[in-house]
């Protein structure tokens, strides 16, 4: 990750924190975003020495100063509300903490009755929002979560439609790009940036419409298969199911609510510009409700799988019983054709038999199972 794409002092102070995050490879991290060695030392001593204003060219204003009145305390809190207008309450303390502010409101009513008083509460804002449960992987890159925040219109014409890519783990925002459309090509585009900068995840979730699937019958594109080329799991979500990608969709409620209402976007450029932008306050800054309050980035470790520039070849165990997937997506097994999908033409499968279930076949695509043929009734079904 270059520094010219996002602003320098973000650019510093993630590559700083994910280095210090235990078991971090700071050789492979340096490489990832494109510094040196020494620079990256040199970042990191900063940062440990005087924290997040040491990663700035100049130094910065203290966070807190003594005896402060009341009335300042106001208006630091009303300040970061306008800069951040759907933050609650509990948020603002949380971020104010974090800066050094020690001497605020006890009380989340406290901060709430302040906005109150300024006009900055929205008369239908309210946590209505009921408790529940939340599911989460043990570990980050365990699972991305992957989906499109629709569409949104330009100014100068045309259309941005932001794709979203959300560590399930830590709700670190690994991918948020301001595309023209919603083509395969595009989208592995953008994904490529993300893996060479974080790593290759195991799994990654998306739903079921295109460039993710082609049809209930056929679930895999040449997006996912190029997915699973590189050693990722590819799922996809249950139809009409939209709860399986939620903290996405709730990624995507934050974005609208923080970006999208209240910004005009000129062109792609411009709203890449904001994106980047946000996105830095969202993992960096933004106290999570989710993480204890705390940012994303405090949960987060990029990837020890790099991303292969050439992908791997397609090979399996010695004896396996492979098939090359002919027009029209099928392959030929006794005698019999089974259709698995146009998306692996020309690409080799391996058949192995089911070892729990008697008169069945596994078809495999590199690591990942895609079909199994029931020799019973001749059938083929997806996985």
């Amino acid at each position: 990750m270059p520094w010219k794409e996002v602003s320098i002092m973000s650019a510093r102070e993630e590559f700083v924190r994910l280095v210090l995050q235990p078991g971090a490879n700071k050789s492979e991290l340096c490489r990832r975003f494109e510094i040196s060695r020494p620079t990256g030392d040199k970042w990191i001593e900063r940062f440990q020495m005087q924290g997040k204003a040491g990663l700035a060219e100049r130094s910065r204003r203290p966070q807190r100063t003594p005896a402060r009145t009341i009335a300042d305390i106001e208006e630091t809190i009303v300040a970061l509300r306008k800069e951040h207008p759907a933050w609650g309450a509990r948020t603002l303390k949380a971020r104010l903490q974090a800066l050094g502010h020690k001497d605020l409101p006890a009380a989340v009513s406290t901060i709430h009755a302040i906005l109150q008083r300024h006009a900055l509460i929205d008369p239908h804002e309210s946590d209505k929002h009921k408790a529940f449960k939340r599911f989460e992987r043990e570990a980050p890159n365990e699972l991305w979560q992957m989906d499109f925040k629709g569409h949104v219109a330009l100014s100068a014409g045309g259309r941005c439609h932001p794709l979203t890519v959300l560590d399930d783990h830590s709700r670190f925002s690994v991918c948020l790009k301001a595309l023209g459309n919603e083509q395969s090509a595009s989208v592995q585009s953008a994904l490529s940036e993300a893996f060479r900068c974080y790593g290759l995840p195991r799994r990654i979730i998306t739903d079921n419409g295109p460039p993710w699937g082609d049809t209930p019958e056929h679930p895999y594109t040449r997006l996912g298969v190029w997915l699973i080329r590189l050693g990722i799991g590819v799922n996809h979500s249950r139809p009409y199911h939209p709860q399986t990608l939620g903290k996405d969709e709730r990624f995507h409620r934050t974005l609208k609510a923080e970006v999208l209402t209240h910004t005009s976007l000129r062109d792609l450029t411009n709203a890449q510009g904001h994106f980047d932008a946000w996105r830095a306050v969202y993992n960096l800054e933004r106290p999570h409700h989710a993480l204890d309050m705390k940012p994303p980035i405090t949960r987060y470790q990029a990837s020890p799988r790099s991303f292969p520039e050439q992908l791997p070849a397609v090979d399996y165990p010695e004896g396996s019983i492979v098939r090359r997937v002919q027009d029209g997506g099928k392959l030929s097994y006794r005698g019999r054709n089974y259709r698995v999908g146009q998306a692996l033409r020309g690409y080799a499968v391996a058949l192995q038999p089911d070892p729990e279930h008697d008169g069945a076949i596994d078809i495999y695509f590199c690591h990942q199972r895609v079909a199994k043929i029931n020799l019973h009734d001749h059938e083929l079904m997806q996985v």
